[in-house]
């Protein structure tokens, strides 16, 4: 039986062997013909020389997590064939080059040997030419045997390599020689097929980092300082390139600066000392940036001066995995820095909200006069993701919070810099320059009046903390709203989630609710948390934490801010740096719940979850 629009295939190749480029352009391709597409970029924190994989799920439903079972293996990479063929489902393909002789030992697959290096040697007097030109000659023969339009290839072969035309004619005669070699010699039934779908929305297919780069722009963003660091990097080399196509002015030069600091800690306090100077400006980085950059965050939170940060997630910890994705910052993150400290977290699940949430986050920061710390990850910072097309308010304003002007100045009769005013804990603040004579006020970290004057009085402190407090618990009202999704019957069963984990939820939900169980589904996208996630608790009595990191960050999160009690809940826990699957989750799930009986009763006896 043949598998229409609903399969993967996944590529296993060397990294610098030139594969991610044919590897993007095949994913393009079966995007640009309306089918739901999901690639997945896994590869080694090296340049050259390691083994790296690139798996491809379409699905014709709209399920883009990523799934466990590969449908068609093409395996280019001989230190990694033995164990990349286990992952093969029953039925499935294995796509080699058979140019030396290998034995395989399934007996249950189909097996496809194409002589790759043979036609590379053959047509190609360059050994680096053979070596990248084998992976164009594959995406070839996939070609045919898929049935993609010939056409999109070579457009995005043109488009590729459009700043080095030279580079389009070979490419475009190594198509071809994989197409002429999958047309005469590869003609038994391929049972993987794509067929073109229409699509009801304009989609794009874009990174995490890219959107979120553009959203600082957008954002009015001006300053970026920041250091090198895995998965964040893109980040700000996203914000450079939209800088220089967006914000010129009529001279050609940019109206912004881009630093590239000598570390983290110079990174980060250059984006303070740009946003205290009235600027709006960030930071990237990823969990061992966190580390070094907290004593500057708490200096951000207690002198109250605006900064986004942008954590995208890794493994770890200590150097851990700088490759692999998880989620294992948020406690490092939600109290970064010594001292009673807590920072504003965004959690987007997807490029998409990488935008939006990017625009928000300097608004949040302006109107708080705190840190905002964007908590992405790598699978969405740094995969490719198929969304609705960006669009963009371009009638909203700027919030700039509270900042007093020249005639606000003149006005007043009185002015203190940490003054609560309004009785919310937001003091007003005035930028450099705002006044000859008047509002000016000495920026420091030591404890301070309202006045900013220095002090060690502890009841003065205490207050200023309380005040600083307040501000941070009515904060929800400015942050992206928890997203509550209820099941068709009513159910005690909840599950909680938030980030790169929505695709997997929602297809492990679909198929649970057709397995008989009934479950609500809450996520998270901001902390301090609101009341939606306060009552979706309540109004279970079994609740779910998914998160990927070991120690149950999350669950511990609400239940010490919440005051919930923490044995109430059930994690279900993945950290192998993988994004998690819709089948991890249905596993794990069955697992925890079949031991309750009182849960079971209430339900159908679920099938097995392969």
């Amino acid at each position: 039986m043949s598998k229409i629009n609903d399969f993967v295939i996944k590529f296993g190749n060397v990294n610098g062997s030139g594969s991610a480029s044919a590897n993007l352009m095949f994913a393009k391709s079966i995007f640009r013909m309306g089918i739901p597409v999901s690639p997945k970029n896994i590869f080694p924190s090296n340049i050259q020389g390691l083994p790296t994989w690139y798996e491809i799920r379409v699905n014709k439903d709209g399920y883009i997590a990523r799934r466990e079972g590969v449908d068609c293996l093409i395996a280019l990479n001989p230190q990694t064939y033995q164990s990349d063929i286990k992952e093969i489902v029953k039925g499935g393909y294995l796509i080699y080059d058979n140019t030396m002789d290998r034995k395989f030992s399934r007996k249950d697959i189909n097996i496809i040997g194409i002589p790759m290096a043979s036609i590379c040697a053959e047509h190609y007097d360059d050994p680096r030419q053979r070596q990248l030109f084998k992976n164009i000659i594959c995406l070839g023969a996939l070609s045919v045997l898929l049935k993609i339009d010939i056409s999109v290839l070579k457009g995005l072969i043109k488009e590729e390599f459009q700043k080095k035309p030279k580079l389009i004619e070979p490419n475009l005669h190594a198509l071809g020689l994989g197409r002429k070699y999958a047309q005469e010699n590869l003609t038994s039934n391929f049972n993987l097929q794509l067929k073109p779908m229409k699509t009801k929305n304009k989609k794009i297919m874009i990174q995490g980092n890219e959107a979120a780069g553009l959203g600082c722009v957008f954002a009015g963003a001006t300053v970026a300082s920041w250091y090198p660091i895995t998965p964040s990097t893109s980040l700000a080399e996203a914000f450079e390139k939209y800088v220089h196509m967006f914000r010129k002015d009529s001279k050609g030069k940019i109206k912004g600066a881009i630093v590239q600091a000598e570390d983290e800690l110079s990174a980060i306090g250059m984006a303070i000392g740009a946003n205290w100077n009235g600027a709006r400006a960030f930071t990237a980085t990823s969990g061992p940036g966190i580390s070094l950059m907290s004593e500057f965050l708490g200096l951000s939170y207690f002198a109250e001066i605006p900064l986004v940060l942008f954590n995208i997630q890794r493994g770890g910890p200590s150097t851990g995995m700088p490759t692999r994705t998880q989620q294992s910052d948020i406690l490092s993150s939600a109290y970064a820095s010594h001292g009673d400290t807590k920072q504003i977290l965004l959690f987007p699940s997807d490029p998409k909200e990488c935008f939006e949430m990017s625009i928000s986050a300097f608004d949040i920061a302006d109107r708080l006069q705190t840190p905002v710390i964007f908590m992405s990850d790598l699978d969405i910072g740094m995969n490719d993701w198929v969304i609705d097309a960006l669009t963009l308010d371009e009638k909203k304003n700027f919030d700039r919070g509270k900042v007093l002007t020249e005639k606000d100045l003149d006005s007043l009769e009185m002015w203190g810099r940490y003054l609560d005013i309004d009785g919310d804990g937001i003091p007003y603040r005035t930028l450099p320059g705002t006044h000859p004579s008047k509002g000016s006020f000495f920026t420091r970290g030591t404890s301070h009046d309202a006045f900013a004057g220095y002090t060690e009085d502890g009841r003065i402190n205490a207050e200023n903390l309380k005040r600083i407090t307040k501000k941070f618990n009515k904060s929800p009202k400015y942050l992206p709203k928890s997203i509550r999704k209820n099941s068709k019957k009513d159910t005690d069963i909840g599950l909680i989630y938030f980030g790169s984990t929505t695709p997997a939820v929602d297809e492990a939900v679909d198929y649970l609710h057709n397995d008989g169980f009934n479950i609500d589904r809450l996520r998270i996208r901001s902390f301090p948390f609101d009341k939606i996630l306060e009552k979706f608790i309540d109004d279970h009595k079994y609740i779910f934490i998914l998160e990927q990191n070991r120690d149950a960050q999350m669950k511990f999160l609400i239940s010490n801010e919440l005051k919930k009690d923490i044995n109430s809940f059930v994690s279900l826990l993945n950290f192998d740096g993988s994004p998690v699957t819709a089948q991890f989750i249905i596993k794990e799930f069955t697992l925890k719940i079949k031991g309750n009986k009182k849960i079971m009763s209430k339900v159908k006896k679920p099938k097995s979850a392969a």
